[in-house]
């Protein structure tokens, strides 16, 4: 029941991840930190990062957005 449930949630997110437009996505979670890094290009080489709400910093390279860093990521989708 809980894969049925995790592939649902993945097909949902499916058109937002779509809209990023990467080629390839590369996702790396660090439970003991909680925190997902999600990356659109490796290496990132991100020059600046902007820090949005909640713990979320963008990871920028020029204006190019190269990744994403979201900290207490199992508190934010904790249901």
């Amino acid at each position: 029941m809980a894969a049925t449930t995790a592939i649902k949630e993945i097909f949902e997110a499916l058109p937002h991840i779509k809209k990023v437009g990467a080629k390839h996505l590369w996702f790396d979670f660090d439970e003991e930190a909680d925190v997902l890094y999600i990356s659109l290009e490796r290496p990132q080489r991100a020059t600046d990062t902007d820090i949005l709400e909640n713990g979320v910093f963008l990871r920028l390279r020029g204006k190019k957005v190269v990744g994403l860093t979201i900290t207490g990521i199992s508190k934010k989708f904790r249901k």
